[in-house]
């Protein structure tokens, strides 16, 4: 199943969508899958929804969990990056945190911030939990997993690495997109090809199963820190490919499309666009 959260009324409303092929159909009562995922009974609710139907095509769609309680972000976690940043393969996570002010919708412009010139491309698996708890079992982990999205962790590189500690380069207000729906775990799991373009040139390409840390073990370990919620979002980590790691250095500019692309969960195309 694929649930998206569409915008309404000139983007001053949101809903939950089931989608079915390239129908959009509304889940009543939910203003958006994050609100859906709160409900103990949602997948049933999704299942049978019935409201009305839109067009997938044109759909102006918000990122898929608008305001998640928590978004726990995963560094060094795919061994060909870790090797182009120069670090050793971690025997913990490295764990750093979002807040929901940096999200933006799947097709939404990107702005780059008038104080970061060197804002970089991160691909990511997304995480979404469906079931709280704590202190989770790794055995366990996949029943608290609602599905899973694609996400970039767009990085202003220059403010990340002014300190030790990652955050201010992170968080950027509408910085990081996300949807464009969530797969159930039912219908994926880690495996399938990641992928991120930057104006048709490829610059990332690996499988999500090559992961340090397993989805199932970042619920686990996480779980053991702080209580997870539905709606929370784990962001798994990136791959080798961003554009601080190349030779010379590249980094996002004005007017190019940035493509991030995960088979079987969908697409993000985001065009580069000066901060207004």
């Amino acid at each position: 199943m694929r649930l998206l959260t569409l915008r309404t009324g000139n983007g001053t409303s949101t809903v939950a969508v089931r989608q079915d092929g390239d129908t959009l159909t509304e889940i009543d009562g939910f203003a958006n899958v994050g609100e859906l995922l709160k409900d103990a009974a949602w997948e049933a609710k999704a299942k049978a929804a019935a409201g009305a139907t839109h067009p997938l095509a044109g759909a102006d769609l918000d990122a898929v969990v608008p305001s998640p309680g928590k978004i726990i972000c995963v560094g060094h976690n795919y061994r060909n990056h870790i090797k182009e940043m120069g670090r050793e393969v971690p025997e913990f996570p490295t764990l750093f945190a979002k807040y929901a002010e940096s999200l933006i919708g799947p097709n939404d412009d990107l702005a780059l911030p008038q104080e970061s010139d060197a804002v970089d491309w991160e691909a990511e698996l997304a995480v979404v939990i469906g079931k709280a708890g704590r202190r989770i079992s790794e055995a366990d982990a996949k029943d608290h997993i609602a599905g899973y999205a694609v996400l970039n962790d767009v990085s202003m590189r220059d403010y990340q690495f002014r300190t030790i500690q990652w955050l201010q380069g992170k968080t950027w207000e509408k910085s990081t997109p996300f949807g464009p729906a969530l797969v159930t775990r039912d219908e994926f799991s880690a495996g399938p090809l990641m992928t991120s373009e930057v104006d048709g040139e490829v610059q990332q390409s690996t499988p999500t199963s090559d992961l340090v840390f397993t989805p199932e073990f970042l619920v686990s370990y996480i779980s053991t820190i702080i209580t997870l919620n539905p709606g929370d979002v784990i962001a798994t980590g990136t791959p080798g490919g961003v554009g601080h790691a190349q030779d010379p250095k590249r980094y996002l500019q004005e007017g190019q499309l940035l493509v991030t692309t995960i088979e079987g969960l969908g697409q993000l195309k985001n065009r580069v666009v000066k901060e207004a």
